[in-house]
């Protein structure tokens, strides 16, 4: 079973909704905003991907944390801003079961989500 998560009112999760239905992919949509995320799947997704490639510098959250928090050099002091403001996540972040994608690329959920 596919996994996605994200946060529904983002344009982004919204192409990747829109993706699997019309493919026919069956998902579970796991909301950051309303269930959060668990430190322990943060530090593995981290350990897969990078925390850098899952932190969302380009958002509106991004843009209101103080240049203190935004000076980020180390994965503890990323996953503790994510933990804080899941928003802070790219999105969407896909568990196929076997693979992690972070973002939407149609041509990279073809090759992936099944």
């Amino acid at each position: 079973m596919v996994t996605i998560y994200g946060i529904r009112n983002c344009a982004t999760m919204k192409k990747a909704f829109d993706w699997c239905t019309t493919h026919n992919v069956e998902f579970v949509f796991h909301d950051y905003k309303k269930l959060g995320i668990e430190q322990e799947q943060l530090l593995q997704w981290c350990q897969n991907l990078g925390w850098k490639s899952l932190l969302n510098t380009r958002g509106t959250t991004w843009r209101k944390l103080t240049p203190t928090q935004q000076s980020l050099t180390a994965q503890n002091q990323a996953v503790r801003l994510m933990l804080e403001y899941p928003s802070l996540i790219k999105r969407p972040v896909v568990d196929t079961g076997t693979q992690l994608l972070v973002g939407f690329d149609p041509q990279l959920f073809a090759s992936f989500v099944k």
